[in-house]
């Protein structure tokens, strides 16, 4: 029987890098693309860390304060990060984040390999 969509193959399990922002307070006010950039940034050292990268992803999430405008300089930072991996994302327009400031928010699942 195959694994249901989803699930991690066989020897591998999953890390979910979550509320990764640009930096504490955030980085360049006011910048939905340098935020963006800043918080793909750190999800990628915490995916470093756990020996992972890119093209571990296998999903992630973004949320952007503002409105269309925005949440496209936000994407194409990210997705310019990202490339030439493009993981399933959900990209939301959200009227504010948790800290004053914050424009960009980015959770991530990545599958990691065991042994």
């Amino acid at each position: 029987m195959a694994p249901a969509r989803g699930t991690p193959p066989p020897r591998q399990r999953l890390t979910a890098p979550g509320g990764i922002l640009g930096g504490s307070p955030p980085v360049a006010p006011g910048d939905h693309a340098a935020q963006a950039r800043q918080a793909l940034a750190n999800v990628l050292a915490v995916l470093h860390r756990h020996g992972a990268g890119p093209a571990d992803l296998v999903r992630t999430t973004i949320y952007v304060v503002g409105e269309q405008p925005q949440l496209v300089l936000a994407w194409d930072a990210i997705a310019a990060g990202l490339a030439p991996h493009r993981p399933p994302s959900t990209l939301l327009g959200v009227s504010c984040l948790g800290w004053p400031g914050q424009l960009v928010e980015i959770d991530g699942i990545a599958a990691l390999h065991v042994g």
